[in-house]
């Protein structure tokens, strides 16, 4: 197929100045708060946009008006474009900004603003569209020289054709989405016998996603990097890039760790990337702030992968390392002004990314959902220079935050700066280890565990890397740190007593008529139970026996938010967070922080109540969501392992499997149906 020269479709047409008044961010969370703060920053007025479920959370606060969108699910809201361009004419606004994921690289959003007269923040509805496919998007790449990875983009998208062209292609490949990103709607497929049901799935998902169901298969690379080009154009034909970002550290085919710089780049292959980028960018008359991603593969080639045409959730390591405010440049952009310079300021020390996410790692990388109890990250310890260390953080949520069902499970993004990567890295993992993050299960530790790791740290890295160091992932507790966490949560229980209404007013917490038998507690940790006792001595002297180990205790300071105790020698202290129990008694759980260290804990039952029996091979929706495959039917025989029934939370499916072969016997819910966690789905009954 040929492709016309670009510049005959995307000509670089005077520029009119669109001075900007007013900026509506159509998007909620950490992004909408980054975008707002720089509108504030510049003297623009801002409007901001909520669903139900939205009603209170923290990026209103920043904005000079909110309007609600409508119920919490984002086809009735953040993807609404009606209720979008009604807020936005009910608010005298005269610009959008779409942040990323929702309708960021939706052309038919981007043309309905302009055509209400309103300025798009970000590239052209033509463009968009044109790279929102990855199928014309590799075919504009190959028309400018850029390498591209082998594999099949055709128009025919029945399963025959694709089953046929990956077979000319081989395995492993990977099966794609034409549309959209984000991991959604990407399979690798190394067997032949796993292409069909990849390829249904993927399409299933993209259509779900992104309203548009074409695949496009490529030759997968083997223990590729995820190397982007950043990239930033205005209306009068400057179009530069500001280096490079490493992505490689990803779960789900999504981005987890990001850098600037990438520690796999010379300097020649640096230029080298970095005028690939321009050269994709050229070829469409790219305007805006957008991203051009490639892989590499071990022998240090690279090939050209797709065009995100907004801004990416890493963009602050690009900042941090450039000095540029990229949120100013696409206002600056939109509104015709010149970029005024041809070429990036110097990359200065290193960056590195963290997201911060509500999912169990250990769990297959669950989302999760609750209500976040504490969200607290240190401040940079020490006087931060131009290079560093310097501490960002962006998020959207705050303590009573609810994180439900409907929206990505991310919470805030953590970013580290300093001279060399090593002490970024540091920095960042220091941050983590030291954070209260209460109410909902995150995957910190797994994030602080990869920035120490050897291996991250001596740059060997691929986006396979969690896969091939499980250790990251999951990780028990430490048995000294489990003790140190239920003495601290002992110690805390016993002063909230102590601070408490009391029969008599003398009469210390734990007096007994038996006064040498001790207190019992049992804290419970994951799989762990930590067995307790303790007495009052009186006066802050506790004796706390955990195990066969006895600790005589002197409690230092003590209020609702933590407490700091002396053990023999040794001085600790811990912030503590009632994460369970009804308002006003007392906790069912807490979450226990100390320097270095965090452990929830779960306070058993004196008397625990009796639980409802369950029938031998009953399956559990593992978390909430909504039921978008039913693949069996009562009667059916299924071999273990055998995907019943498929569930999508937070955008992402999670398969439920038979546990052993045998035959369905029961299936209690249907396609469409919302689900609750530990809510009955399917019985399958041995053979």
């Amino acid at each position: 197929m040929s492709v016309p020269p670009a510049s005959s479709h995307h000509p670089h047409a005077p520029v009119v100045p669109r001075p900007l008044h007013r900026v509506l961010v159509a998007n909620r969370g950490e992004i909408a708060c980054r975008v707002l703060r720089t509108c504030r920053a510049m003297g623009l007025g801002t409007v901001a946009v909520y669903s139900d479920a939205d009603a209170h959370a923290p990026h209103l606060e920043l904005a000079d008006v909110a309007v609600r969108l409508g119920p919490a699910p984002a086809r009735d809201s953040y993807l609404s474009i009606p209720a979008l361009l009604a807020a936005a004419a009910a608010t005298g606004a005269d610009a959008v900004h779409p942040g990323y994921g929702f309708l960021s690289e939706n052309a038919t959003f981007a043309r309905a603003v302009a055509e209400a007269g309103l300025t798009f923040i970000g590239p052209s509805p033509m463009v968009i569209q044109l790279l929102g496919s990855k199928r014309e998007a590799k075919l504009r790449a190959e028309a400018a020289r850029v390498p591209t990875v082998p594999g099949y983009s055709g128009e025919d998208q029945e399963v025959a054709t694709l089953a046929r062209a990956a077979g000319d292609i081989g395995f492993p490949l990977l099966v794609k989405a034409s549309a959209g990103g984000g991991g959604k709607g990407m399979r690798i497929v190394r067997r032949a016998d796993e292409l069909v049901r990849a390829i249904e799935a993927a399409k299933r998902e993209a259509l779900g996603a992104f309203a548009d169901d074409t695949l496009i298969l490529e030759r997968y690379v083997e223990r590729p990097r995820h190397v982007e080009i950043q990239i930033l154009g205005d209306h009068h034909g400057t179009l530069v890039h500001l280096w490079e970002r490493e992505c490689s550290i990803q779960r789900r085919h999504q981005k987890v760790i990001e850098e600037a710089p990438s520690p796999a780049l010379t300097p020649e292959l640096r230029a080298a990337m970095g005028a690939a980028g321009v050269a994709v960018g050229k070829a469409v008359g790219y305007t805006s702030a957008g991203t051009v991603e490639f892989i590499l593969g071990a022998d240090g080639a690279f090939y050209f992968l797709e065009v995100n045409t907004r801004l990416q959730v890493e963009h602050p390591v690009t900042e941090a390392t450039t000095g540029l405010d990229l949120v100013r440049e696409q206002l600056r952009i939109a509104r015709g002004e010149r970029l005024g310079y041809d070429q990036a300021p110097p990359q200065r020390g290193h960056a590195i990314e963290v997201r911060l996410y509500a999912e169990d790692p250990a769990a297959g990388w669950l989302p999760t959902t609750g209500t976040v109890a504490a969200f607290e990250l240190p401040t940079v310890p020490g006087p931060a220079t131009e290079l560093g260390p310097h501490l960002r953080v962006d998020s959207g949520v705050r303590a009573g935050t609810e994180v439900g069902i409907h929206y990505d499970p991310m919470l805030a993004k953590v970013i580290a700066h300093a001279p060399t990567r090593g002490d970024a890295a540091a920095l960042l993992a220091w941050a983590l280890e030291r954070a209260t993050l209460a109410g909902v299960t995150t995957n910190r530790d797994m994030l602080a565990r990869t920035l120490r790791h050897p291996a991250f740290l001596a740059g060997e890295l691929d986006t396979h890397f969690l896969e091939r160091h499980p250790e990251v992932v999951a990780a028990a507790v430490p048995p000294a740190t489990l003790v140190r966490a239920a003495l601290g949560a002992t110690a805390w229980l016993f002063e909230r007593g102590r601070r408490g209404p009391r029969p008599l007013p003398h009469v210390e917490p734990g007096w007994r008529n038996v006064w040498h038998a001790p207190e019992h507690v049992r804290w419970r940790a994951g799989d762990e139970v930590v067995a307790g006792a303790y007495r009052n001595l009186g006066q802050g002297a506790l004796r706390c026996t955990v195990g066969a180990a006895t600790h005589d205790l002197r409690l230092l300071a003590a209020d609702e938010g933590g407490v700091r105790w002396q053990d023999g020698d040794l001085a600790f202290g811990a912030r503590v967070v009632p994460v369970g129990g009804a308002a006003g008694g007392d906790p069912t759980a807490v979450h226990v922080a100390g320097q270095g260290w965090a452990v929830d804990l779960t306070l058993e039952p004196r008397f625990p109540e009796q639980k409802t029996e369950v029938a031998p091979g009953s399956l559990v929706a593992p978390m909430p969501g909504k039921v978008v495959k039913v693949q069996v039917a009562v009667g059916d025989a299924v071999p273990a392992g055998a995907t019943l029934l498929i569930l999508e939370a937070m955008k992402m499916e999670q398969p439920v499997r038979a546990p052993v072969a045998g035959t369905v016997t029961a299936l209690a819910v249907g396609l469409g149906e919302q689900v609750e966690a530990d809510q009955l789905l399917a019985v399958v009954s041995a053979d």
